[in-house]
């Protein structure tokens, strides 16, 4: 490829498209005396300029865009920016923007990227993967668009999602750009609207279910195995019951995970280990309240129901002190109809309707917001968290911004600053009375690429349980007590290359040690992770 690609060509390969930046030897070399600016610029340089351009534009969809457009213009710049400036970039590559941009993906669409496999492309999925110009695939993250985050169905819109995951993945964790496959799963959409939007870019038609759905994901599935073996597949924004059903379908098959379910629970766990070291106390004595009960809930209390097993509870102890909240009320035992992830968490209680009334009754030690309404932990609730818990955990994790539970400065002013706070959106610090508070976001991100890089690293050939627990434990191994002093349960984003390292070689080791792989445990595994991580930086022409 290095020696066909010259002159125009070269500049309008990403891959390949150094701009300002290449040398004069290799303007000399390459045919691109005269279609360049004569100043050869580092860079260091044009990730400055990218910088001050970015900061200049109007508001944050703008930025999504013009982010973009320098991913499909030059690659090497654009994760030189991301990885160097990820406290800035990540809530524009992802949530919060994110979300909004799915919702405008049509309007804002200007060059396509991953792979769209839509219904009318059954019987010839495999045909389609092999489209893709790389074979070496180690990372696919596929979404159907049914449950883009707390937004529900944006049909083949929600691409956003896995082409900002694995931005994430290469940026906050150093898997190579190359070796990341973003997949639409093109099921149509039962959003009325969107059908009806002449922008919309997906099939026009209601969505597959049933018997012909299955089908289709098996064949995907099927075919992603044999034309990119040993690739790891990662099921993100399925709807509730896809999700799970498709999880138990294939986890013990494929190296697969869910990140809404399993990444998810895995961050809150970390969290809880920090706000411990904060209020002290075992994990195994604390009681569990989480505003919703769809992936990410009973994703959450699975992962903190094995880890207080491993503290020495029973089961059915550890179950006990797992509770969900759902739009019909508490999850409890005499309530007809309940699905099949609610069941392990219905417990016997008197139904209660109301949120506050279930704090009330059942005094947690932390309430967890997953349920993507906002506005949901009232002055009410935070108030009696406050009276009822001396240092009170309060995740409010929903996102974007506008689906949260509530806000940094409410969580705080209503708790008189006792509460241990994390967010799933970005919010500022806060002031309260002479202290400085600074929430960080729960946010995936800390989990799934360290993950997705173990997963590599180590070639396993099954993505475990035991490895989300090990992953959180390292993540909140990475928490200092500055950090804590300041009310941060989760380590800065400047930190996170450093976190995925050692979550990613916490996974590999759990893979070496229960012999998921065939390669061999290196002598130092942390080095050795390092060693295959990406460092965006110009190759060498001449």
């Amino acid at each position: 490829m290095r020696r066909k690609a010259r002159g125009v060509g070269l500049l309008r390969n990403p891959l390949l498209n150094k701009g300002t930046a290449f040398t004069e030897k290799e303007r000399n070399a390459l045919g691109l005396r005269g279609l360049l600016p004569p100043h050869v610029h580092t860079l260091e340089e044009q990730s400055r300029r990218v910088l001050e351009h970015l900061r200049r534009l109007p508001d944050d969809l703008e930025k999504y865009v013009n982010l973009n457009a320098l991913h499909d213009r030059n690659e090497t710049l654009f994760f030189r920016v991301v990885t160097d400036h990820l406290d800035e970039i990540l809530p524009l590559i992802y949530t919060p923007t994110v979300g909004l941009a799915c919702q405008q993906f049509g309007r804002i669409f200007q060059r396509p990227r991953g792979l769209f496999i839509s219904a009318n492309d059954r019987g010839r999925v495999a045909a389609v993967l092999r489209n893709w110009p790389k074979r070496d695939i180690g990372i696919i993250v596929v979404t159907d668009g049914e449950r883009i985050l707390g937004l529900g169905d944006l049909g083949a819109n929600g691409m956003g999602i896995p082409v900002g995951k694995l931005s994430l993945y290469t940026g906050c964790a150093g898997v190579p750009p190359e070796r990341c496959l973003p997949v639409l799963l093109d099921c149509g959409t039962d959003n009325e609207a969107l059908r009806n939007d002449p922008f919309y870019i997906g099939v026009r038609r209601a969505r597959l279910r049933g018997k012909a759905y299955d089908e289709f994901v098996d064949e995907f599935v099927t075919a992603a195995q044999k034309v990119f073996p040993g690739a790891l597949i990662q099921f993100e924004d399925f709807a509730n019951a896809n999700a799970f059903r498709l999880l138990n379908k294939y986890r013990d098959r494929v190296c697969t995970f869910n990140d809404d379910i399993q990444g998810t629970a895995a961050v809150a766990l970390a969290g809880l280990y920090s706000a411990l070291r904060i209020k002290g106390g075992r994990l195994a004595e604390q009681r569990l309240l989480c505003l919703g009960a769809g992936e990410a809930a009973t994703g959450i209390c699975d992962l903190v129901m094995t880890a207080m097993q491993e503290e020495g509870l029973q089961r059915d102890a550890a179950r006990a002190r797992c509770w969900l909240f759902d739009s019909q009320g508490l999850v409890v035992k005499s309530r007809a109809g309940l699905a099949h992830h609610k069941l392990p968490y219905a417990h016997e209680h008197a139904p209660l309707g109301d949120f506050a009334a279930a704090v009330e009754a059942l005094k947690p030690d932390a309430i967890i917001g997953v349920a993507a309404v906002g506005g949901t932990f009232t002055q009410q609730v935070l108030q009696a968290m406050a009276r009822l818990k001396e240092r009170p955990i309060v995740f409010a994790l929903s996102n974007p911004t506008s689906k949260s539970e509530c806000t940094a400065e409410q969580a705080y002013r209503w708790t008189a600053g006792r509460a241990i706070f994390a967010c799933g959106s970005p919010f500022d610090p806060v002031t309260l009375e002479g202290r400085t508070f600074v929430p960080r976001q729960g946010n995936n991100s800390y989990i799934f690429p360290g993950v997705g890089l173990g997963t590599i690293v180590s070639g396993t050939r099954r993505v475990t349980d035991e490895m989300f627990l090990a992953a959180a434990r390292a993540l909140g191994r990475q928490v200092s007590q500055a950090d804590l002093d300041q009310g941060s349960i989760y380590p800065p984003l400047a930190k996170i290359r450093q976190v995925s390292q050692q979550i990613a070689a916490a996974v590999a080791g759990v893979a070496f040690e229960r012999r998921l792989t065939r390669k061999r445990k290196p002598a130092d595994l942390l080095r050795y992770v390092g060693k295959q991580m990406y460092d965006p930086r110009y190759r060498r022409f001449a």
